[in-house]
């Protein structure tokens, strides 16, 4: 079942319901009871369709940097 993210109208706290996708538009209030409104949410997902090209990598800490100790592919 997936889970909304509501805000109250009235004291603008914001909270998660779980609930089905056809009740997703459904009536909701917050738990001090106030009218509440469904939050567009957004997020991240990483497939494994294709690699990022080096230069959308984050930059390598300098040489020597660093708590590994080399010892890991971050000093490349």
């Amino acid at each position: 079942m997936p889970t909304y993210e509501f805000r109250c109208r009235t004291c603008d706290t914001t909270f998660d319901l779980r609930r089905s996708m056809a009740d997703s538009d459904a009536p909701a209030t917050c738990p001090d009871g106030h009218e509440a409104v469904r939050q567009l949410s957004s997020f991240a997902a990483i497939t494994g369709g294709s690699s990022p090209s080096r230069s959308s990598l984050p930059m390598a800490p300098p040489s020597g940097g660093g708590g590994c100790g080399g010892a890991c592919a971050c000093h490349g």
